[in-house]
């Protein structure tokens, strides 16, 4: 009889089956647009953390340039520099007979021309051009990502969360708890976004908070009828009748098996919400409901260019939208290869 050799520890941990948050990690890291998309968000959020800290834009509300001047790494232009030391001259006639001061105007001018220009040689250089009150049009756009970004984000946590919990209760449960829930998802579903919206931002007023509040009691619908579905599929496959079989509870079957099986519906799902909700910030801004009028966000600024654009200022337009741009695709990018990474269907085609 032969002997039955021992299993090494590494080979019995290689035979072990894989779970399912390290299977997904190990797929997500061989996305390179994912990767590549993840960066670009994570870079994003560093750059909110600093400027909620302080250390970054905290002089937004500075006017530290020229009215509307436009985008330039090289200072003020040699015009505006002109235009900014122009001082009305003195008289021309003699008047020391009538007025004794009349010999000190010209050396006021001087002063006056020599202070101007001083003036203008310590405004900032503005790589983004200035608004209507000389602010800095970068700072802007980068204290407005941490208002807007943070309004997205936390609204669609919210969101996700509200609809995520409600729909695992009335797709695991149903019965008269499925009911119920279903009720309030109809009442909510009856009133069109609009006016439900206006309803809230009128009870709560405004702010960032309300605005998020606003946004995350309105927008979770749309996951609670996903997630609603999916738990009713799972809830009678054989791998939680076998969790069911071993003795664990209701809750770990809800958040233990089922709720990582359906984790890739709810992350694509958040990643539209962010993106719509940021966009409803916009509108809510833009009516006067959204951030109050002390703060910045991508709404306001957009608000703001809407007057600018009509005198051919566009640089607050343009750094707006390229911000926005360029969050929304890489967020969307990274749900997406997040999505892939934790579909079941993909875990049999490694």
């Amino acid at each position: 009889m032969s002997a039955v050799l021992p299993t090494s520890p590494a080979v019995a941990a290689a035979e072990r089956s894989e779970g399912v948050w390290h299977a997904a990690w190990r797929r997500f890291r061989r996305d390179r647009i994912g990767m590549a998309s993840s960066i670009v968000v994570l870079a994003f959020l560093v750059l909110i953390t600093l400027a909620g800290l302080g250390w970054l834009a905290s002089g937004w509300q500075r006017e530290i340039g020229v009215p509307n001047a436009p985008p330039t790494l090289l200072g003020p232009a040699d015009a505006q520099e002109q235009a900014a030391i122009e001082v009305p001259p003195g008289p021309n006639v003699d008047l020391s007979a009538v007025d004794p001061l009349a010999p000190r105007y010209k050396e006021w001018d001087e002063r006056a021309r020599q202070f101007a220009t001083e003036e203008v040689h310590k405004a900032e250089t503005l790589p983004l051009g200035g608004d209507r009150l000389g602010r800095d049009v970068l700072a802007k756009a980068v204290k407005g990502t941490q208002i807007s970004v943070f309004v997205g984000v936390l609204a669609a946590a919210l969101a996700a969360l509200v609809g995520t919990l409600l729909g695992a209760l009335a797709g695991f449960f149903g019965r008269r708890l499925g009911d119920f829930i279903e009720w309030i998802y109809n009442v909510f579903t009856s009133i069109p976004d609009i006016l439900l919206i206006f309803a809230f931002a009128a009870v709560f007023g405004r702010g960032i908070g309300t605005v998020v509040l606003i946004l995350g009691l309105t927008g979770w619908t749309g996951i609670y009828r996903q997630v609603r579905a999916e738990f009713i599929k799972h809830g009678s496959r054989e791998y939680v009748r076998a969790a069911e079989a071993i003795g664990a509870s209701a809750a770990s079957r809800m958040f233990r098996h089922i709720l990582p099986n359906v984790s890739h519906v709810i992350l694509v799902r958040m990643s539209l919400l962010v993106v719509g909700f940021i966009k409803a910030e916009v509108i809510l801004s833009y009516l006067g409901l959204g951030v109050p009028v002390d703060q910045v966000s991508w709404g306001t600024m957009l608000a703001e260019a809407q007057s600018e654009l009509i005198l051919g200022h566009w640089w607050q337009l343009a750094a707006a939208t390229l911000f926005m741009a360029v969050f929304v695709t890489a967020f969307s990018l990274m749900a997406d290869a997040l999505r892939d990474a934790l579909d079941p269907k993909l875990r049999g085609l490694e």
